[in-house]
């Protein structure tokens, strides 16, 4: 190559010099084209570090230089969304005189156009629109009749998919397009049709990863709440029972298990609701799923929300990541609301909402989420009385009272006793090494003479300590000397209810020397969580002495 010369300079192109020639022969098309292709290389480079939040911003960036450069006054770019219409996403005009693109519905206001632009996808080159072909020559009158003098599109490809359209006009002048022209504007559309499918894989893999976390979340919680289920203790797989009255809470178990509809189970404390609950679930149609259990009676009123509908990160002090509740967890399978007659007032409303709508929004969020459950409550109150009182939500009351099935209390089904006996002794002896194979009749006398006002779950704790006490294989009747002598003291029998339970728990703390939780509390003998034990003493007016 000859040395450059005074009238000779370089101007590197793509990696390449490129000689100038200054003076009387210069070529002024080829110094446009290689400013063109500089301005190009340029735009090209600008997309390589740029982030995929940038990249609107640099488009628009862009289509100003492109205007500016080829002279028109106006450019814009269309894109094809999921729905197939045409959108108007980025745009750059020169003047204010020059009609804003927001005027136009390109699917409504141009429909001709849009449909030649789709079924061609073909660039669209007019110096004059009157030139435009009669097929979309209606449509080309009204840009005119805004003021449009010359117009170029170009279908913006990346490897066969259709994105869109890159698109400039000119409003103060003709201008002549050319070939030239033509084939510089659609490297233009290539450039920015790279970055738009960059930015819309980022989108989708932004997307992938934010369902594969959410489907990830959703299996740690059901995990972890699994875990927790494994760890409780459920003497009972099934409902034991062979009394008429047992018989007929069967029978509506039946009934009800192939259908949707919500179940209300009432009957006292440790007549076995959770067991009926969980034999309705198991031979539902969600069966193959885990039913998901939320005690409303153990949990503060403030975190029983929380635990229910969950809440995102930054919801509240503390919540350093998004937490699902039980409701979102129990999508596809049945909710048990447990003892629902303690569920505060204030979310009482919201649970109405999840029982009419399926839907519910998290704490701090703003997303409705929509689940399929079914909602099988349990309680120990009358929720009627409940909704007199002012306690209740009627509304809320109506819709889980739709198939009510009540759980009659141990002393109506004493019949039952000796297979409940049965199947405790059975667990017993697996859980603790035991070899009791036979239960004198005496025992089950003195049981059957019991009223048991704590129900099973008291007949287990009973059993559990014979069991404990009792050496060979014969269950000592011995065991039962201060069960029968309590037997006898309630022969006379309280008012109500209410005043056989308070009796019962003030003689179990009283036995237990005031001491609630931890090993031989009162808790641990009743079998019920010490939360539950202080809501029942506070409910009953129980208060431990000042002396003692």
């Amino acid at each position: 190559m000859p040395p450059p010369t005074k009238n000779m300079s370089h101007v590197k192109v793509n990696g390449h010099k490129k000689e100038i020639i200054h003076g009387k022969k210069h070529d002024p098309k080829l110094f446009k084209r290689l400013q063109f292709e500089m301005m190009i290389s340029s735009l090209s480079t600008s997309f390589i570090n740029v982030s995929d939040e940038s990249i609107d911003q640099v488009i628009e960036s862009g289509l100003r230089r492109v205007v500016e450069f080829i002279g028109f006054d106006r450019a814009s770019l269309i894109q094809e969304k999921n729905n197939r219409q045409l959108e108007l996403t980025h745009h750059w005009t020169r003047l204010d005189s020059i009609p804003p693109p927001n005027m136009y519905d390109y699917g409504e206001r141009y429909p001709l156009l849009v449909d030649y632009m789709r079924s061609n996808k073909k660039s669209i080159c007019l110096s004059a629109l009157e030139e435009a072909p009669q097929d979309i020559a209606q449509d080309l009158i009204k840009l005119m009749d805004l003021g449009m003098k010359s117009i170029l599109l170009v279908p913006l490809m990346v490897g066969g998919t259709f994105l869109g359209y890159l698109s400039t006009g000119s409003f103060i002048k003709t201008q002549s397009i050319t070939d030239i022209l033509v084939h510089r504007f659609r490297l233009v559309g290539e450039i920015f049709a790279n970055a738009l499918m960059r930015k819309m894989a980022a989108k989708k893999l932004s997307g992938a990863f934010i369902e594969i976390k959410d489907l990830k979340d959703q299996l740690e919680a059901e995990c972890t709440y699994l875990r927790e289920e494994i760890k409780l203790e459920h003497n009972f797989s099934n409902v034991v029972g062979a009394s008429p009255a047992m018989k007929n809470v069967l029978r509506q178990v039946e009934q009800v298990a192939g259908t949707e509809t919500t179940v209300l189970i009432q009957g006292e404390t440790g007549t076995g609701k959770e067991v009926v609950s969980r034999s309705l679930h198991n031979v539902s149609l969600r069966g193959n799923r885990p039913l998901i259990k939320v005690d409303c009676a153990s949990l503060p009123a403030n975190l029983i929300e929380n635990e229910l509908f969950g809440h995102e990160k930054g919801a509240f002090t503390g919540a350093d990541k998004k937490k699902i509740g039980r409701l979102e967890l129990a999508d596809g399978s049945t909710v048990f609301l447990d003892e629902i007659g303690e569920l505060p007032i204030e979310l009482q409303s919201k649970m109405l909402r999840v029982i009419q709508e399926n839907a519910f929004e998290r704490l701090g969020g703003t997303r409705t989420i929509k689940v399929d459950i079914r909602i099988i409550a349990a309680t120990n109150r009358d929720l009627n009385e409940e909704v007199r009182k002012g306690t209740f939500r009627e509304d809320l009351w109506y819709r889980l009272d739709v198939f009510p099935i009540h759980i009659p209390p141990l002393r109506d089904r004493k019949e039952d006793i000796p297979l409940l006996v049965e199947s405790i002794v059975r667990q017993c002896n697996k859980k603790l090494g035991k070899k009791i194979e036979k239960i004198s009749n005496t025992a089950i006398e003195i049981l059957q003479n019991y009223n048991w006002p704590g129900n099973i779950r008291e007949l287990e704790n009973v059993i559990t300590r014979a069991v404990i006490t009792t050496s060979g294989n014969l269950l000592r009747v011995e065991s039962f000397k201060a069960l029968q002598d309590l037997s006898v003291t309630l022969t006379e029998p309280c008012e109500t209810l209410s005043d056989i339970e308070r009796e019962h728990i003030l003689r179990v703390l009283r036995k237990a020397n005031w001491k609630i939780q931890g090993p031989h509390g009162a808790a641990e003998i009743l079998g019920l969580k010490p939360t539950t034990l202080r809501d029942r003493m506070k409910k009953r007016m129980i208060q431990r002495p000042t002396t003692m």
